[in-house]
């Protein structure tokens, strides 16, 4: 090869470079400006207030530390039908909770927005884009 067509090659090497490090900064701006988006967005700050509103209601976070607690004990423990009960106890509790519901909701409806997001990415490439492949160790 000529000394002209050596030159040639490192030139479209390094633009070709430029061009995806410029496509990678697009990328990264385009992110920042989503995730400014979403975090102005109103189910995402309706989202904050009502996880912030049951961290600080002591009376619901007790009721899911106890639901919690009586899920643990039942995986560990096998089928026991008097925790059974205390289960479905809890769990009608929780389901006429105003500030855990008003949680559930606005975390559901988060979800539903990320996953329209996702589906809208998804089709503008072709594949899955938060599919999981799996992963973890070992």
């Amino acid at each position: 090869m000529s000394d002209a067509q050596d030159a040639d090659d490192v030139a479209e090497s390094n633009t070709s470079a430029a061009v995806d490090g410029d496509t990678e900064a697009n990328v990264e701006a385009a992110l920042r400006e989503f995730l400014d988006a979403l975090g102005e967005s109103e189910t995402y700050q309706r989202f904050v207030a009502a996880d912030e509103a049951l961290q600080e209601d002591a009376d619901a976070m007790a009721l899911l530390r106890e639901y919690e607690q009586k899920q643990r004990q039942m995986q560990r423990g096998g089928f026991d039908e008097s925790v059974m009960a205390e289960l479905k106890e809890l769990q009608t509790e929780l389901s006429t909770n105003e500030t855990v519901q008003r949680q559930q909701a606005a975390q559901s409806e988060l979800v539903d927005l990320l996953q329209r997001t996702n589906d809208v990415v998804s089709d503008e490439i072709g594949e899955e884009f938060a599919r999981s492949t799996g992963g973890g160790c070992c």
